[in-house]
């Protein structure tokens, strides 16, 4: 089930309805039902997984918990038990993510290299699909399992509450990556129906339908077209598909993003803001604290400050951020596309912090103004545009074919193939028609404009602080916009968000 299909339109407000209804000391138990449902509606099997990594999790957490009560906190016995209680659930969870996420590209990577030498080797195949969202409720569980060992966070002691916090429906899929210390409380908490507060997670919902059906899927077709079928277009043309991937995949994940954050919301909880406005960075370090804030920050907490982050000189922290961004690559896929992503926006931190006494030195020679608009417009040009080229790795279905589209683009540059006098506007739109080509720049140029008045505005509350009159035509014309100019049918399948292979 997505949220994009008819069965979570029906879904949704039956659990909502019955949420408001029912007495509160059984809410969470009916939400673990049906975030249970949720996820067993893809394939109920793998329902065995995550009730595995709830169970392991928690029981880690708890024992944790008893050695603390036993010993004290600089007992030396005390730590080394509570470190093997870490140790093991993370081994069991890391492994289980490894198993169906990494086994066939860790045994065909030996296999190559054994290979180079002549020693030939049979892999077992295993015929598994990956199960949707095991990256994420992975990542969610271990952290309750460190903020326990580290003293953030007391045990859970009830079961059934915890697994909720784990298989929370809004956020199961596709995060925002919660922390136990945000959505536990709040399971905790008693919810009661408030109308603004449904309003406003409602417009966030409505929002993200018009991101992900609107722009992305749209977009995607263009993409689509292009990257499969890279060798019979110019360097140019691959450039505005990947340029149109960054909308793309932004809209794509935001939109769920938003989806997942106003349904939590709806029902009472507050999940944490997964994107703020990211294409208006004006560096790639900037560009990270605003894409995907939950894994950004998860891999900061629980990896980049445990290896020491800046507080070891300069160039172990240079080490510190580029085997982060390589884990992060590779948490995105197992495939070295996904890795050489990450390594690539790891250098790009690197070199920016290497550089910075000199182009210090640069704007002062030159008597650069900062801080006029202009520079500021050049510094975002040149993040997005470092950043897109990042996306081609993401994008392409591997490191070679990457490789082999970037030499193809090179080679076949060729400016004058985006015209074509046969089009009413004079540009060739590629793999669609000049009625979705002209839909999609209007629907970004809304974006942008949402986008950049957000940083500044809480929109949704200058919307429900209009007139009756104002607001519901503004209500009915999201929903028009989404139903007319959403991209549906059995030609194209809308039904998958970007992140739900991951």
């Amino acid at each position: 089930m997505t949220f994009n299909s008819v069965e979570f339109l029906i879904f949704f407000p039956i659990v909502v309805l019955i949420y408001f209804i029912i007495p509160q000391r059984v809410k969470y138990i009916w939400l673990l039902v049906s975030s249970y449902y949720f996820y067993m509606s893809w394939n109920p099997k793998y329902a065995i997984l995550i009730a595995l990594s709830t169970v392991v999790t928690w029981l880690s957490g708890t024992l944790i918990g008893v050695i603390d009560k036993r010993y004290t906190a600089k007992h030396r016995e005390g730590k080394r038990y509570k470190k093997w209680c870490v140790a093991g659930c993370a081994v069991m969870n890391l492994g289980i993510l490894a198993f169906f996420k990494y086994y066939h590209f860790i045994l065909s990577n030996i296999t190559a290299v054994l290979g180079r030498v002549g020693i030939e080797v049979q892999i077992p195949v295993f015929d598994v699909l990956l199960p949707v969202g095991i990256s994420f409720y992975t990542f969610q569980a271990l952290s309750y399992t460190i903020d326990v060992y580290r003293g953030e966070m007391e045990p859970e002691k009830n079961l059934l509450k915890y697994a909720l916090f784990v298989s929370f429906f809004p956020q199961l899929v596709a995060g925002p990556i919660e922390r136990s210390k945000n959505l536990i409380r709040q399971i905790h908490e008693s919810h009661y129906f408030d109308g603004e507060r449904v309003t406003r997670g409602l417009l966030l919902m409505m929002w993200g339908f018009f991101k992900k059906l609107v722009i992305a899927d749209r977009a995607a077709i263009l993409v689509t077209e292009v990257y499969n079928n890279y060798i019979n277009y110019t360097g140019l043309q691959i450039a505005v598909a990947t340029v149109v991937f960054a909308v793309q995949i932004y809209c794509d994940f935001s939109g769920y993003s938003d989806i997942a954050i106003g349904a939590a919301q709806v029902m009472g909880f507050k999940l944490m803001d997964n994107f703020d406005s990211p294409y208006f960075a004006r560096s790639v370090s900037e560009f990270w604290r605003r894409w995907h804030i939950s894994l950004t920050t998860w891999f900061r907490d629980y990896v980049y400050i445990p290896l020491g982050g800046n507080r070891q000189g300069k160039w172990k922290k240079y080490r510190n951020i580029i085997v982060t961004f390589g884990l992060s690559g590779l948490w995105h896929g197992a495939s070295w596309n996904y890795i050489v992503w990450g390594f690539l926006n790891g250098c790009y931190q690197v070199i920016g912090d290497l550089t910075q006494n000199m182009r210090h030195r640069m704007q002062h020679f030159f008597k650069i103004d900062t801080g006029c608009w202009s520079y500021r417009f050049f510094q975002g040009i040149l993040t997005f545009l470092l950043v897109d080229f990042s996306w081609v790795f993401f994008r392409a279905t591997s490191l070679k074919t990457a490789l082999q589209m970037i030499a193809h683009g090179i080679r076949n540059f060729a400016p004058i193939s985006m015209l074509d006098t046969s089009k009413i506007f004079g540009i060739n739109t590629l793999a669609l028609d000049e009625k979705d080509f002209f839909v999609l720049i209007m629907a970004v140029i809304l974006l942008g404009i949402v986008d950049a008045v957000k940083r500044k505005t809480n929109i949704r509350t200058w919307i429900l602080s209009q007139n009756m009159f104002f607001r519901y035509l503004l209500y009915y014309g999201i929903i028009f916009s989404v139903l007319v100019f959403g991209i549906y049918g059995p030609e194209f399948d809308a039904s998958t968000f970007i992140y739900f292979q991951f």
